[in-house]
């Protein structure tokens, strides 16, 4: 069929062929959009490696990047912690699993609730993680969680009363990563373990020395970008904690710290960014999704980072802290980042924040336990008081 349409438009011309106008005209226009696409669409993930047998633990998996990236991890056979705030017997959360185990054809994929706006919820899961004897295998940690407060959004705060911006996007991984760090240390030396942090271009943006020391230490008009530079350097510091332990047995650190910017993605968190939280601009990103489709990655591309970050040999060899970008290594654009001094600072800073919080928290439980015995016990001497009395009418 194409032959004879051809020969038409060669010997008769183009005019002889069926809507073939349109079609040239049309074409240049499929080929602009398809390289644009291209273009936007970022570079994919070619490393190769033996995932099964290997115990993941992921925040923000449920959703967007994270869940591509625990999508293609379990369909390679490996073991999937995830670390959501939804209780286990959540219908959501069950279907979701279930789905996840039959798509990847994976019965390895468990859920543990841990609400990362709330350092308690942190503290117990992770305790229990470390006290376990003899130490749990942990391969991978990947950092995946994120939130932000839009201009027009509800501006809530944390369990204990933090900026949110703040808690779950930084101060949450500190905690999680400080308790575990002993589980992580004490995995065998051949073991190649891997923390894996999700980081975004907006670092840029962010200042440090604006930090305050009160529940929302963040600087107005910067929360999200500074947010995302504390989490940067802290992964450096945590790369010097891991380095400087001495090991029983003498050998080297085998886990390696890689930092990961997956671009611009059509993630939930992306859309909230972009529609402001307001019903005008949820309606002006509808109209203009076309233009979104076309220069904003879907996540499985955004989580092609995380695959090299997970995937790639060379990641498994020599210094950790690495930042990549586009599946590439590339520097860091922020002096402070690699400067001892700011690690410090910043890792003193977090350490004494979560100390006050954590007293504050324990003096609240305590005082709400107390309150509850007195209620039952008033509650028991009302119901003794009334079996009395219907015993005296009797």
């Amino acid at each position: 069929m194409p032959i004879p349409l051809f020969a038409d438009a060669i010997f008769k011309g183009v005019d002889s062929v069926p809507f073939a106008l349109p079609i040239l005209k049309a074409l240049p226009w499929v080929v602009l959009t398809w390289l644009l696409k291209w273009y936007f669409g970022g570079a994919s993930n070619t490393s190769e490696r033996l995932m099964h047998s290997k115990v993941i633990m992921v925040t923000g998996g449920t959703s967007g990047i994270g869940a591509a990236v625990v999508h293609h991890l379990a369909s390679r056979g490996a073991q999937i912690i995830l670390l959501t705030h939804h209780s286990p017997s959540d219908p959501f959360l069950v279907d979701y699993i279930d789905d996840l185990r039959s798509s990847t054809n994976n019965e390895l994929i468990y859920v543990e609730q841990v609400d990362l706006s709330s350092l308690q919820s942190i503290r117990v899961f992770a305790t229990k993680w470390v006290d376990n004897a003899p130490p749990r295998r942990l391969d991978m940690i990947i950092l995946c969680a994120d939130t932000l407060i839009t201009r027009f959004g509800i501006h809530g705060m944390t369990q204990d009363g933090v900026d949110p911006v703040w808690g779950i996007n930084y101060l949450a991984n500190f905690h999680l990563l400080s308790i575990l760090s002993p589980a992580l240390r004490a995995q065998p030396p051949d073991r190649d373990v891997r923390i894996v942090f999700a980081a975004c271009a907006s670092y840029v943006g962010g200042n440090l020395k604006l930090l305050k020391d009160n529940r929302d230490p963040l600087p107005s008009g910067r929360k999200y970008e500074t947010s995302k530079l504390a989490l940067i350097v802290f992964a450096q510091a945590f790369q010097k904690h891991l380095d400087v332990y001495k090991r029983p047995d003498k050998q080297p650190n085998n886990a390696r710290v890689i930092v990961v910017d997956p671009g611009f993605t059509r993630t939930p968190g992306m859309r909230r960014w972009l529609t402001m939280g307001s019903l005008w601009g949820l309606l002006l990103y509808l109209l203009m999704w076309p233009v979104w489709w076309l220069v904003l990655k879907p996540p499985i591309m955004g989580a092609q980072g995380f695959l090299r970050a997970a995937m790639e040999a060379e990641l498994g060899r020599g210094a950790g802290g690495r930042f990549l970008r586009e599946c590439k290594e590339v520097e860091y654009l922020r002096e402070e980042i690699r400067n001892e001094g700011a690690q410090k600072k910043l890792w003193a800073f977090s350490e004494k924040q979560i100390e006050a919080l954590e007293k504050e928290g324990a003096a609240k439980r305590a005082l709400a336990k107390k309150e509850n015995k007195k209620m039952e016990k008033e509650e028991s001497a009302k119901a003794a008081n009334g079996l009395a009395e219907k015993t005296a009418e009797s």
